[in-house]
């Protein structure tokens, strides 16, 4: 075996230029199913997170609410204890939401908006101040006279911070109207969102239009990677027994369908790009492999004639190929890992896609990271490439009469 694959890895070195050629081509094969591999590892984790970290893993909502109409019918009665409730049964982090359709008016004009209080955790709070706060605070815990905008929204009714921000909420069960002061403005990826958004305390909101109620309870657990994701099924399935009547429980895919929809997309599409990158590889070995086969005809006769079988010629084309094919995959796999290692603190594709890529949930920042199955993925892409790339030449070599192949002449 070792005088086989000594003989192999001579031949394919006889023409220097071409087997570099077929190296290389390889070599950006793997190079790039590597990146896209690790660009995809990226997204789905900053698709996950931008996504959870806005509706949570899981929602508690009154069942039926998609259906319901009236705002009163969307409410979960008794909030707090709702959420104690579940604090009982699990660790994961707890966001208290009420959600109000409101119009909002300045001095001078109006416009209808989705007014937000909530109640979430210190951390949780600190990090949506640090990613959406542009400038001012956000209304503490408990603040009845504060309100945030979104900046598209403060422009639009021409607010400035200390403005009075004037709500009006007909239909509820609060005091439906109030008079609150700008104390902050917030940025948001999706533009139409900026401009409908308006946050206070959700003792402000409840105070306004709920007293005591909200219209869904969010859990986020310590999940910042898509593949930890399956985790979430049975602790799902374990609460969703435990929740009183009248209330369900959703993941983030079933309360976001269109976006977790991108996921299922994502894998198969990197896929076909890495099929293509390797099938146009492959032609390249396989024409390497046939044109030094046509140049060796005569000495394959003569080895077959000394008593090389079939299978002994078979494997050597198969050996060539497959040197040939690793050759590239450790040269484009050295790069790559290069590549990725030099990109993993983070670079930014957001001139790339612009405002469109907030409407998806796509992150800001990529960091690029590869997944436990990415290179034997590729690994198994340059190996089948190797294989199916000699299995023509491989026959055709198997196939040789020795006096014929001795007289060839090319």
């Amino acid at each position: 075996m070792f005088n086989l694959l000594s003989l192999s890895w001579r031949n394919i070195w006889r023409h220097r230029s071409r087997s570099l050629m077929t190296v290389g081509a390889v070599a950006l094969a793997v190079f790039f199913t590597l990146f896209y591999l690790s660009f995809l590892g990226a997204m789905e984790n900053g698709i996950y997170n931008n996504l959870t970290a806005s509706v949570g893993h899981l929602q508690v909502r009154v069942e039926g609410y998609r259906e319901k109409r009236e705002f009163r019918d969307l409410l979960i009665p008794n909030a707090a204890g709702v959420e104690a409730q579940l604090a009982q049964k699990t660790q994961a982090a707890r966001v208290i939401a009420l959600e109000v359709p409101a119009l909002i008016a300045g001095e001078t004009r109006s416009r209808g908006a989705l007014l937000l209080g909530d109640q979430r955790p210190p951390e949780m709070r600190a990090r949506f101040i640090q990613q959406h706060l542009v400038e001012g605070t956000l209304p503490a815990v408990g603040d009845l006279e504060g309100i945030a905008l979104g900046q598209a929204l403060a422009k639009a009714l021409k607010l400035r911070l200390g403005d009075p921000v004037y709500v009006y909420a007909p239909g509820t069960l609060g005091r439906g109207a109030a008079a609150y002061r700008l104390v902050g403005l917030l940025r948001f990826p999706d533009p139409a969102a900026e401009a409908r958004s308006a946050y206070l305390s959700l003792a402000a909101a409840q105070e306004l239009a709920a007293p005591g109620s909200a219209t869904r309870i969010e859990l986020h657990f310590p999940f910042t990677r898509y593949t930890q994701d399956a985790q979430l099924g049975p602790i799902q399935a374990q609460l969703a027994q435990q929740l009183g009547p009248g209330l369900s429980l959703e993941s983030w895919k079933e309360v976001s369908p269109a976006i977790a929809q991108i996921f299922d997309l994502l894998t198969p599409l990197v896929l076909i790009f890495a099929a293509l990158f390797f099938g146009l590889a492959g032609l390249l070995v396989l024409n390497t492999i046939y044109l030094s086969l046509l140049e060796r005809t005569r000495e394959l006769g003569v080895i077959v004639a000394l008593g090389a079988g079939p299978a002994q010629v078979t494997r050597m084309v198969v050996l060539e190929s497959l040197l040939l094919c690793s050759s590239g995959a450790l040269v484009g796999g050295g790069l790559g890992l290069l590549s990725i290692a030099a990109l993993s603190g983070g670079f930014s594709l957001e001139a790339l896609y612009g405002e469109v890529g907030g409407v998806f949930g796509l992150p800001e920042t990529i960091y690029l990271s590869l997944r436990a199955w990415d290179i034997p993925i590729t690994l198994g892409f340059a190996l089948a490439t190797g294989l199916l790339a000699a299995w023509w030449p491989a026959r055709v070599a198997a196939s040789l009469e020795p006096v014929e192949a001795m007289r060839f002449t090319a």
